[in-house]
């Protein structure tokens, strides 16, 4: 998933083969296995050291501690220092592009819809109304 290369963080964005083969549905599942193999299964959530005694599994072992809290920093939405399932897994979309990609224009999409759609309910509003 990710690889040190020349001292900097080299990050193979898969998760947009996984989406294709598994669909968004198991994508998330895929995403919230990945979430129980880092968290720390006491607190339920990722902290620095469940992080750090679980990098070798993302292939992050030779990641410094500083690396590592910038990490969780990134992804740290609530601010209490530990990663919960779903900022885990917003952080994960946020660092594949071809996946925000995706999600931006699924979200466009569905905006004009309601926005078509609630242009007609006012339409037909008018129409039975006036």
């Amino acid at each position: 998933m990710a690889a040190l290369n020349n001292n900097q963080l080299e990050f193979y964005d898969h998760l947009p083969l996984i989406e294709e083969k598994l669909g968004g549905d198991g994508l998330i599942r895929e995403l919230c296995k990945g979430f129980q193999l880092l968290m720390d299964a006491d607190k339920g959530v990722i902290t620095f050291n469940s992080l750090k005694n679980n990098s070798s599994v993302l292939g992050l072992q030779d990641l410094s501690d500083d690396d590592l809290l910038s990490m969780l920093r990134e992804g740290d939405c609530d601010g209490d220092g530990a990663l919960n399932q779903m900022e885990f897994c917003v952080l994960m979309f946020r660092l594949s592009p071809d996946l925000m990609e995706q999600s931006e224009g699924l979200l466009e999409e569905a905006l004009e819809h309601e926005l078509l759609k609630n242009s007609c309910q006012l339409f037909y509003f008018f129409v039975f109304f006036f």
